[in-house]
């Protein structure tokens, strides 16, 4: 009898290029859970130890983006013994649609999870149509 084992992995993070190069260090790509209501969409992402102040919300035509910077002096002076989570700041791009209400966008951060709602425009909302008899 075969026996199996159910594991949780664990997923480095993902190391990112920025293209602007305007702040030092490291930057990862962070986790990001995206869903669908039927008025709007909500994007999830994990920045832990990035403070409200520190996170950056960017629309530029249908770029949007999302940067977190971790402050580097809580960590000055450490000496770890053993490292899984690696320090860095936070950098994420997506491309919106049409569908999108680009002037309702609304961003929240807390303990450390940045929570954005991006309303549908009225256009791209479902809807019920009424049928008649003829």
């Amino acid at each position: 009898m075969a026996t199996t084992t159910t594991d949780i992995e664990t997923q480095p993070k993902q190391k990112v290029e920025r293209h602007e190069g305007t702040r030092p260090g490291a930057y990862f790509n962070p986790p990001v859970d995206i869903y669908e209501t039927p008025e709007e969409l909500v994007l999830v992402a994990d920045m832990p130890g990035v403070p409200r102040d520190a996170v950056e919300v960017n629309l530029d035509g249908d770029n949007l983006t999302i940067e977190g910077r971790v402050p580097f002096e809580v960590y000055e002076g450490l000496k770890p013994l053993h490292v899984e989570y690696g320090v860095g700041g936070f950098y994420r791009r997506f491309t919106l649609g049409e569908k999108i209400d680009r002037a309702a966008i609304q961003a929240q951060m807390r303990n450390g999870v940045l929570t954005l709602r991006l309303p549908k425009a009225e256009h791209a909302r479902s809807r019920r149509i009424e049928v008649r008899a003829a």
